[in-house]
C-alpha cells in the first residue's frame, strides 16, 4: 500500500530537474492523512514503508533514498546516491550527498554537509558548517560542529585504510578505523595487540598522539 503520492506541485533545481510535493496517503507516524510534504523527484527517493517522511522545504533527487523511520526536513537537501535511513533526522540547511550514508539516530542539520564515501551513524551529530567527506565514518556520540572536529588519515596500515579522529558529546577523541571503532586510548591498545612494534604499530601511536594534541584545548 502506498502511504504517499506526487501531486502536480513542483519546483526546479538548479540542474533543471522537477521536484514534486508529496502528500499522504494515510496516518503514519507523525504524519496525518492529506498532510503535505516536501519534494521528491520519483516515488523511489521515499520508501513506502515505515515512518520516513520528507518535509517542509525539503529536496530528495537523483537516486538518494530515505527509509526506514528517518525525516529530512526544513531546507534539507538529499540527492546523488546518498542513503538516509533508520531513525536518522537530516534538517536545517544541511545537505547529503553523493554516496553518504546517515543512519542510526544521526542528526546532521544547520549548515553541514556530508557527502563522498562518508558514513555518519549511531547517534552521532553533525551541525554548524561541517562538512564531513571523503571515506570519513563518524559515528558513536560524535559531536561535529565544525571541520575542526573531526579528522582522517589514509594511507595508515598493511592496506592503506582510511581512520578517522572525532570529538564526543562528552569531549572525548573518538576513532573509526575499518572495523574498529573505541576511544583513542583504546585504539593505541588495539594497535600495540594487533601489530606489536613493527613500523605500523609506531605510525598509528604516532598519529594518535598528533590527533590527541590537535583536538586539545591548548593554543
Amino acid at each position: 500500500m502506498k502511504k504517499f503520492e506526487l501531486t502536480s506541485e513542483f519546483v526546479t533545481n538548479s540542474f533543471g530537474t522537477k521536484l514534486f510535493r508529496i502528500k499522504a496517503l494515510a496516518s503514519f507516524g507523525d504524519v496525518e492523512e492529506g498532510e503535505f510534504g516536501g519534494y521528491v523527484e520519483k516515488e523511489e527517493n521515499l520508501d513506502h514503508y515505515g515512518d520516513a517522511w520528507v518535509s517542509g522545504n525539503a529536496w530528495v533527487s537523483g537516486d538518494a533514498r530515505v527509509s526506514g523511520n528517518a525525516w529530512v526536513s526544513g531546507n534539507a537537501w538529499v540527492s546523488g546516491d546518498a542513503r538516509v535511513s533508520g531513525d536518522a533526522r537530516v534538517s536545517g540547511n544541511a545537505q547529503v550527498y553523493g554516496d553518504a550514508r546517515v543512519s542510526g539516530n544521526a542528526q546532521v542539520y544547520g549548515d553541514a554537509w556530508v557527502y563522498g564515501d562518508a558514513w555518519v551513524y549511531g547517534n552521532a551529530w553533525v551541525s554548524g558548517n561541517a562538512w564531513v567527506s571523503g571515506n570519513a565514518w563518524v559515528s558513536g556520540d560524535a559531536q561535529v560542529y565544525g571541520n575542526k572536529d573531526y579528522s582522517c588519515a589514509n594511507g595508515f596500515g598493511c592496506i592503506g585504510r582510511n581512520t578517522t579522529f572525532f570529538k564526543t558529546k562528552d569531549g572525548d577523541v573518538t576513532v573509526s578505523c575499518g572495523c574498529f571503532s573505541g576511544s583513542i586510548n583504546e585504539f593505541r591498545e588495539k594497535v600495540k595487540e594487533t601489530h606489536k612494534d613493527t613500523k605500523l604499530a609506531k605510525e598509528y601511536l604516532m598519529l594518535a598522539d598528533l590527533m590527541e594534541y590537535h583536538f586539545s584545548e591548548e593554543e
